[in-house]
């Protein structure tokens, strides 16, 4: 009898060091990706949909800057924000259950605040249509055009999450 309680006793202090060898060190938080979809036109933006929302004047004109994606309209139709791990790849689906457009991402390096260096590969309709690897930052997202969609153009914007006091990276 006694020595099953040492048993007892002997594993229930060293079960909480078990428990953390055990630890992924493949699943650690390194930040998070933003992905949104936007629906560029120089038509009617009514033609996104009731739900798309208006993009902020800053994202707009960093947008024209680019010759291939100058429009006269753009609004947002879908948002997701996922954390990026270590050591695994992460799926982002902007238009929610919808699985239309994905993005998968991975860590190419340990990210710092500002920047991350990351492999990227856009699904359409259950297609890979571009694979990259690219240095994404918060203040300068990658913008991919994607197809005609509704009388205009949809463009994927990859960008870092901002860091967060309760997210310190």
């Amino acid at each position: 009898m006694n020595r099953r309680v040492w048993m007892a006793v002997s594993l229930a202090a060293l079960w909480p060091f078990a428990a953390r060898a055990q630890d992924d060190p493949g699943k650690e938080s390194l930040g998070a990706v933003v992905v949104k979809v936007y629906h560029a036109t120089d038509g009617d933006p009514g033609a996104a949909g009731g739900s798309a929302k208006e993009v902020p004047g800053d994202v707009v004109l960093r947008l024209r800057s680019e010759s291939r994606l100058k429009f006269a309209h753009y609004r947002e139709i879908g948002s997701d924000t996922k954390t990026l791990f270590r050591s695994y790849e992460n799926w982002a689906q902007p238009l929610g259950a919808s699985d239309e457009v994905l993005v998968r991402f991975e860590a190419r390096n340990h990210p710092s605040r500002q920047a991350a260096f990351l492999g990227i590969e856009l699904w359409l309709s259950r297609r890979k249509v571009l694979r990259t690897d690219a240095e994404i930052t918060t203040a300068r997202p990658l913008h991919v055009l994607g197809p005609a969609w509704r009388g205009g153009r949809l463009i994927v914007s990859v960008a870092l999450a901002p860091v967060t006091l309760s997210n310190p990276q």
